[in-house]
């Protein structure tokens, strides 16, 4: 599981005197990665700051995806003190963390896990996981219902990215972005990305454009295609980045 060290089944006996206390660099764990998963009910807000596609294999299955940097192992809203960019949205798959549900080999049993080394969790400040009789605090309470509340969307988003498939509407995508770093062009490639063909979409039949209105599908696809534009915004922000790389290379 991506981000999760040590993703262990959190449990009342072993955990009962367990607080959690978010650490100063809270987001730490998200800053070596271009990508975070996002569901389907995220994609009005998520938007206006992020380039949304679609990530898997051809042929499927496939869910989505905000693009949150244009290289390998870079987060570019995540700075070096391991903080999230203020004023923009932090997708649903980061904010679930140190907290997973993983699903066994019967996938309709989840277990809630804890990643032991966050080092928000101890003994001693911070939200109680269980109260003095072991029972689930309030706190708790509310973290199980956001993770489930995560899993039903993210099952639907697969739902719905395997109808725009299977209507034949995802078509392959190449990000290519050139840079100028000290003198010399540099070119950074994201592929694996699936997109909405605007195209084909125009040319499917009343029924199918009727059902996926109906479905709600219709205004999360021009989410995602108004949100294209924001791979610009993405290639300013590693532009900023590659030249404050550059002025603490010369610097030194």
């Amino acid at each position: 599981m991506l981000f999760y060290e040590r993703a262990i089944a959190l449990n009342r006996e072993r955990h009962q005197k367990l607080k959690l206390e978010p650490a100063q660099n809270h987001f730490a764990f998200a800053s070596q990665t271009n990508a975070m998963l996002l569901a389907s009910t995220e994609l009005a807000e998520a938007a206006r700051d992020y380039p949304i596609v679609f990530v898997g294999a051809e042929g499927g299955p496939f869910t989505l995806a905000a693009l949150v940097g244009l290289r390998n192992s870079e987060n570019l809203l995540v700075d070096a003190s391991g903080r999230w960019e203020a004023n923009t949205y932090v997708p649903a798959f980061a904010r679930r963390y140190p907290f997973v549900l993983a699903e066994g080999e019967d996938k309709s049993i989840l277990t809630v896990c804890v990643d032991e080394t966050y080092p928000g969790l101890n003994e001693e400040r911070g939200e109680a996981l269980f109260d003095g009789d072991g029972k689930e605090t309030a706190y708790l309470q509310r973290v199980l219902e956001f993770l489930r509340a995560f899993h039903t969307d993210m099952t639907q988003t697969r739902d719905f990215a395997a109808r725009l498939n299977a209507l034949g509407l995802l078509v392959s995508k190449v990000i290519t972005i050139e840079q100028q770093r000290t003198g010399e062009p540099q070119r950074q490639v994201l592929e694996g990305l699936w997109i909405v063909d605007e195209e084909k979409l125009r040319a499917i039949d009343d029924a199918r454009i009727v059902e996926l209105f109906r479905n709600g599908y219709m205004g999360w696809i021009y989410a995602h295609l108004l949100s294209l534009g924001n791979v610009r915004r993405l290639a300013a922000r590693l532009d900023r980045a590659s030249r404050l790389a550059d002025d603490s290379t010369l610097g030194k």
